[in-house]
């Protein structure tokens, strides 16, 4: 059955960024949105039944990758990954674990967060969030830019501190506070000596100085490779503790984020260990499954575990829909399982079991609906009728001036056009939302008028720097003309291949309509002069160019909208 729900920005949390801002000055380059509207309507919700008892899944559907969950009375926060966008690691809260919604990024301020040049699959990975002692605290790595780091707040909502840097080898920490009183910091690092193949990992801990947030005392190697060093295990990573009558369990993901991905678990008398795997590992997998069942879900790890005041064990982690051979364009998403206890070991899924769609709900007081969707089908339309974005637009790397606007025009979204091409590793003028089904479909309304010889505006499918199309309006010397461009690969060509065109039909400066639907592994491309009646200009076009198995990396495409100035 769908579900379908509008929201507008104007009732969602705005996006209030540390950029300054300076006075708004209308330019030949600007390019104004009266509206978008994504809607997504994937069969696999049209053939399920739900009710109030059950909860849909993934429970945050789109680019939301390396998911970590932190209860604090009956409130639940969740943070995932965000790579080089920015803000970066947005945060959600729930009462029921099933309807989440965002009330900011941990990471909103340029002087927290430097992507200036980094590519899209780089950046921020594997945050962690914990509670003590009245403090949030978030870990995470940026890659390529300054390692890991801690970021405390009193409020989730923020505003977070400045980033502590920790001065330690690895990625993907994560703290646990003992009842001892002391903390530890765990995470992914090199094993002792010279790797003995290819993926050879080791997971660490060290105390962590909870007052000075600093790392003290010697670091020591807790799991060498994996469940069974014999068997060349990959990548054991995204590390967590807990303890549970009296026990220290630790959670990792194994396998790689690929189709071979699994969560594993062992345990300790001791939290500097030795910690012994569980027999019955993995806790969690979905690589010996039949590719070609229905609405497969795969890839399935990197978890983190959280309990119930009633004492229900729950894991959030992360998984992919493809709709082929490992291909999605969705990126990795947020699903959310029951763990049961057995025989003293904490086990999500055994045997031929597959992630449900549907399942049974937390036994939690049921909350109203998110105001911004994030589960099952869903219709949602931004108005810009506010005075900042709401929260679930995002933009590439780091903004070191203000180019976009809600002011000058209001109920409008003004984008300034820069020479700065979406298809280079520069800050574009690209406002952004993740695309959340494998059907799924954005539109715009939109006033444009190109000044010079190259420079355009419309809607963006983007993957990285490399991989993405673009659907809009574009100056071809003296020819203004509606255009489809399709960038499939570093060829240096930065104007990529136009697969699609057609003389403007309206005046310059009059309201064109663009929408780009995604069908899979297909993408139609449309415009018009009216709301309600579309023009095809481009069908059937490759989609698989902005899945992870073409593109590489670790994100979803996202679905947006763009402005570029040729003039420098």
């Amino acid at each position: 059955m769908k579900t379908s729900w509008v929201a507008a920005a104007v009732i969602a949390p705005s996006l209030a960024l540390g950029v300054a801002a300076r006075h708004w000055a209308p330019a030949g380059s600007d390019a104004r949105f009266d509206w978008f509207v994504y809607d997504g309507s994937d069969s696999v919700y049209k053939t399920l039944k739900t009710d109030a008892s059950h909860y849909t899944n993934p429970i945050l559907s789109g680019f939301y990758p390396d998911p970590s969950i932190e209860r604090v009375g009956d409130d639940y926060y969740l943070v995932t990954s965000s790579f080089s966008y920015f803000p970066g690691l947005p945060i959600f809260r729930s009462k029921d674990l099933v309807n989440w919604t965002q009330i900011g990024h941990v990471l909103d301020r340029p002087s927290q967060l430097s992507l200036d040049t980094a590519g899209i699959s780089r950046g921020l990975f594997a945050p962690a969030i914990r509670y003590h002692n009245g403090l949030y605290y978030v870990v995470c790595t940026l890659v390529d830019a300054g390692g890991n780091f801690v970021v405390t707040a009193t409020n989730p909502s923020g505003p977070w501190s400045e980033p502590t840097w920790l001065n330690f080898d690895g990625i993907d920490p994560s703290l646990f506070f003992d009842d001892t009183g002391r903390a530890y910091m765990i995470n992914n690092g090199p094993p002792v000596g010279t790797p003995l193949y290819n993926g050879h990992r080791a997971i660490w801990i060290q105390e962590f100085d909870i007052p000075g947030k600093k790392l003290v005392g010697a670091r020591a190697m807790i799991v060498n490779g994996g469940v069974d060093l014999s068997k060349k295990p990959i990548w054991i990573e995204a590390p967590h503790i807990f303890k549970v009558r009296g026990a220290y369990y630790l959670i990792a993901a194994e396998g790689g984020t690929a189709m071979n991905h699994s969560e594993v678990v062992f345990r300790s008398d001791s939290v500097r260990g030795p910690y012994v795997p569980f027999a019955g590992n993995p806790i969690l997998t979905q690589r010996h499954l039949d590719a070609s069942r229905p609405f497969p879900v795969t890839t399935t790890g990197h978890a983190d575990f959280v309990q119930t005041p009633r004492g229900d064990w729950w894991a959030v982690f992360l998984g992919t829909r493809p709709y082929g051979d490992d291909l999605y364009n969705t990126g990795r998403e947020t699903f959310l399982m029951p763990v049961h206890w057995v025989n003293g070991w904490p086990v999500i899924l055994t045997g031929s079991a597959t992630v449900p769609y549907v399942a049974d709900r937390p036994l939690l007081p049921k909350q109203p609906a998110a105001p911004i969707p994030t589960s099952g089908n869903f219709t949602y339309r931004d108005d810009f009728n506010g005075t900042e974005l709401a929260k679930n637009w995002m933009f590439i790397r780091t903004p070191r001036e203000r180019w976009w606007d809600l002011a000058s025009n209001p109920g409008w979204l003004t984008i300034r056009g820069r020479p700065a091409d979406i298809g280079r590793r520069t800050q574009p003028s690209f406002v952004g939302r993740r695309q959340q089904h494998l059907q799924a479909s954005a539109s715009t309304a939109m006033r444009f008028v190109p000044r010079s010889s190259g420079d355009k505006a419309g809607l963006v499918a983007f993957q990285n720097d490399d991989y993405y199309y673009f659907l809009g309006v574009a100056r071809r010397g003296e020819e203004t003309v509606v255009e489809v461009e399709m960038h499939a690969g570093a060829s240096g060509n930065a104007q990529g291949t136009v697969i699609a065109s057609a003389p403007l039909p309206v005046s310059l400066g009059a309201t064109v309509y663009l929408k780009i639907q995604a069908r899979g592994d297909r993408y139609d491309f449309y415009y018009g002069t009216s709301p309600d009646k579309w023009i095809g200009l481009a069908h059937d076009a490759d989609g698989t160019i902005l899945s992870t198995k073409r593109s590489g990396g670790f994100v979803g495409t996202t679905l947006g909208m763009y402005a570029y100035s040729a003039a420098q």
